[in-house]
């Protein structure tokens, strides 16, 4: 067994991956934008992420922009059996600072073209509407992504960013995966979107799995993790996994050594009174 498997798996459709996964961004440059300063490197972590076991990287057009996508593509194509690719479209990057949703029709059908074009596909797996932008009608833009979906160039739709109620709305649009929202052990301000997702069989992907680093400096989490013999990006990591059979996690780094710190997480397993603990 791969240490990405020791987690298990989480089915994205009809498609299955281990519940370890990689968040890509982190091997852009600096506030990613633009490309790593060491561009073999940035190939070495994302392959030695493969070598552990993890088989579903997160990605999106946003970071870099354009950069993440083709270092994935540069790294790994012709991509391994049973290796999926989560991309996204819907933000847009004006300046290095800037995250501008942006849902119009016209623009996530380029962005979808621009996807598939820097990883080399014909179908992207799973794609995801990045966020909801409040200038243009939430349906609208999920309904162009099922018409991309139906035209077969995505095999299954995700949305980030979302609430309950928007995750109901486009389910009745058309048929949706998996979640990925901003949640950790120190954010838990989705817990309802989890739970909509749990009782609908949709996997839930945390995005900011360490809480932007808050978990890493938390007192709680760093006496716990000093109990179960964990750092504590491990014990963010583990509580994640524990806390939901439909969690997804998908830590990113641009380090090797953190990397395999991170995956090593899906082989701990915390009793009762470590989550209890934890809250």
């Amino acid at each position: 067994m791969t240490p990405a498997a020791a987690a298990g798996t989480v089915r994205l459709g009809d498609l299955t991956v281990n519940r370890m996964a990689f968040g890509a961004m982190r091997v852009c440059g600096a506030d990613i934008w633009g490309p790593p300063k060491d561009r073999a490197a940035a190939h070495r972590v994302l392959r030695r992420a493969i070598e552990l076991g993890v088989n579903f990287f997160d990605t999106a057009d946003s970071y870099g922009p354009e950069v993440d996508e083709t270092l994935i593509a540069e790294a790994l194509h012709p991509y391994p059996p049973g290796f999926v690719i989560g991309t996204k479209g819907g933000l847009v990057r004006p300046n290095r600072h800037a995250w501008d949703p942006d849902g119009r029709p016209e623009h996530l059908r380029r962005a979808l073209e621009g996807s598939l074009k820097r990883l080399r596909l014909e179908r992207i797996d799973l794609y995801q509407f990045h966020a909801p932008d409040p200038k243009v009608p939430f349906a609208e833009s999920v309904g162009t992504l099922a018409e991309l979906q139906r035209a077969g160039k995505i095999r299954h739709l995700e949305l980030s960013n979302v609430s309950v109620r928007q995750l109901a709305e486009a389910r009745r649009i058309a048929p949706i995966v998996s979640v990925q929202n901003d949640y950790s052990v120190e954010n838990r301000g989705s817990d309802d979107v989890l739970a909509a997702c749990e009782k609908a069989g949709i996997a839930f992907i945390p995005w900011y799995p360490l809480g932007a680093g808050r978990a890493l400096r938390s007192a709680n989490v760093k006496r716990v993790a000093a109990r179960v013999g964990a750092t504590p990006a491990q014990l963010a990591i583990a509580w994640l996994l524990g806390r939901s059979p439909v969690m997804l996690p998908i830590p990113g780094t641009a380090s090797i050594a953190h990397l395999e710190e991170n995956v090593a997480a899906a082989g701990l397993q915390l009793a009762a009174a470590d989550l209890e603990a934890l809250g």
